[in-house]
């Protein structure tokens, strides 16, 4: 592997130069396809460490789909259930257990993932390939592929798609650094491991963490772990549900991450699943009219625009229709990178189907709010562990 590679560009296209390079022997990976730019290598790198740890924490293949240095969604292998398949649109294929976990890491929010940088923990199989080789993704890298997958990887994007294969064993220095307006910051890594035990401080009044929940928490956390702070997690059956990045306000993050849940817990409504879509309309575009049918008010244009995306234009849910189908729902985790100051997000998560919750601790509000958990019969666990990205 060479030491130095030359980038199409950096953040931009007007920034160039751009090479990445390291100081030892030889970069950790290779590429087998394509070129990558700076953005690509800051979504590849990111999103391999986060399948990494998922797989070694939960013993379980697993699947990141990357946009701008955050994870639109993140999953482990789990099987799954007919609506599930449905919303993730791969009811037509045979899946294999790394194709599971990517169907359900761009599955969960199909808008933001559109356009993906795709991790893989295990080398990427035919099965996976075979999603990717209908969906609009930048890139993609593992630790390996199956010949007949890198063959169907080299040809998307006219031949141009980028693929990337990491050195699987590994590890960076202690010490990492990054320049800023031409000065160099350096700290420790962040190599704080999330397992089980990170969980067992438990301050809610109810203390039975289900099994589902903790390895739920642990997909949260993680994910949280390569996500754009301040942020706030949902996952639910091994998958994030939603993800709330970036925002400056905690609650924000939760309402953010509660809305996109909800809307893929919506998706697997029998009305959304039974749509009969206009004949020819690509898969982005279907995701864009489920997306506009939960939409609270449309431009006559954007009406029009949506109701030509259906062979019949569908009924709208009324809002005592969509709340019955989220009140049954019940199990999903939340995880965030830091404290909550106020009780307002465990309010707002209450009505997503939160049961389990993790956040460091240490507000002076912290009894408001395991209050807050306990009125909700939620379990609670501080972790002490502060998880900012940036």
């Amino acid at each position: 592997m060479p030491v130095e590679l030359s980038l199409r560009y950096g953040a931009n296209p007007h920034q160039q130069p751009a090479r990445v390079y390291v100081e030892s022997d030889s970069l950790p990976f290779s590429v087998r396809n394509g070129r990558p730019g700076y953005i690509n290598l800051l979504d590849a790198l990111n999103a391999w460490q986060l399948v990494r740890e998922l797989r070694s924490a939960l013993s379980l293949p697993a699947a990141a789909s990357f946009k701008h240095v955050s994870p639109a969604g993140a999953a482990v292998s789990i099987p799954l259930s007919e609506a599930e398949r449905v919303a993730c649109a791969v009811e037509d294929m045979e899946l294999s257990p790394l194709a599971a976990a990517y169907a359900r890491a761009r599955g969960a929010d199909r808008m933001s993932s559109f356009g993906d940088w795709v991790a893989l923990s295990d080398p990427c199989d035919l099965s996976t390939a075979e999603i990717l080789r209908r969906e609009v993704s930048d890139g993609i890298i593992a630790p390996g592929y199956e010949p007949g997958a890198l063959d169907i990887l080299c040809q998307k994007r006219g031949g141009s798609y980028c693929v990337l294969e990491i050195d699987p064993q590994y590890a960076p220095e202690e010490i990492e650094r990054r320049t800023v307006f031409g000065v160099t910051l350096e700290q420790r890594r962040n190599d704080a491991r999330i397992t089980p035990d990170t969980f067992a401080n438990i301050v809610s009044m109810n203390r039975e963490m289900p099994e589902e929940g903790l390895r739920d928490l642990i997909v949260a956390t993680i994910t949280l772990k390569y996500t754009q702070s301040n942020s706030v997690c949902l996952a639910h059956h091994g998958q994030v549900t939603g993800n709330g990045a970036g925002q400056q306000s905690r609650v924000h993050c939760t309402r953010l991450a509660a809305d996109k849940s909800d809307l893929w817990f919506l998706r697997q409504h029998p009305v959304i699943q039974e749509f009969h879509f206009a004949r020819g309309l690509s898969r982005a575009d279907r995701n864009n009219a489920i997306d506009l049918y939960f939409a609270e008010a449309l431009s006559p244009a954007e009406e029009r625009a949506w109701e030509a995306s259906f062979q019949k234009v569908p009924t709208r849910l009324d809002h005592a229709e969509r709340r019955a189908w989220l009140n049954e729902l019940r199990g999903v985790a939340l995880s965030s990178d830091a404290y909550f100051p106020f009780r307002d997000s465990i309010d707002r998560a209450s009505r997503s189907g939160v049961s389990c919750v993790a956040h460091p601790g240490g507000s002076k509000r912290d009894q408001d709010v395991i209050g807050a958990c306990d009125e909700y019969h939620m379990v609670m666990a501080q972790t002490g562990l502060r998880l900012f990205h940036h």
